[in-house]
């Protein structure tokens, strides 16, 4: 079965059917997760500052429980890479390094890190991706002379 990190990493750059048509109409249907996730993680990698040259970043939400940052770069002629797994729990959020080596429930400035980057990114890929209002879920309206985007 594979890890949370190799369901992520797939949904990234491995292939995926077409999701399955639901029940309600919804914006971008026609994408896949990964498709989704690789168009969410754009607005993602952008909140925490510019990134350095030569260093690519993901940062993107899996599921209700689950937040990813992953970072790749070359350092010395070597390539490095991170990948961390926030786990929200109802006693806080679990910080998963080291491919589940090293484990911390997070606290202080990077708790509130953390918590403004998910605001942020939830507020941006709504209203950016999904065109929908981060608070009501409803859809945007058009301004005058844009043709609005419909479900």
């Amino acid at each position: 079965m594979p890890t949370i990190l190799q369901q992520a990493m797939s949904l990234l750059v491995g292939e995926q059917p077409q999701r399955q048509a639901v029940s309600q109409p919804r914006p971008l249907k026609t994408l896949t997760d990964r498709q989704l996730i690789k168009l969410e993680s754009e607005i993602g990698r952008t909140l925490f500052g510019a990134i350095p040259k030569g260093h690519t970043r993901e940062f993107f939400c899996l599921d209700d429980d689950t937040w990813i940052w992953h970072e790749k770069w070359r350092e010395n002629g070597q390539d490095k890479e991170q990948t961390v797994r926030y786990e929200v729990h109802s006693n806080g959020i679990l910080k998963v390094e080291d491919s589940g080596k090293n484990y911390t429930m997070l606290k202080g400035q990077e708790l509130m890190n953390l918590e403004v980057a998910t605001r942020m990114y939830h507020e941006r890929v709504m209203r950016e991706i999904y065109k929908r209002d981060p608070q009501t879920g409803a859809l945007l309206t058009a301004e005058p002379g844009l043709v609005a985007h419909h479900a």
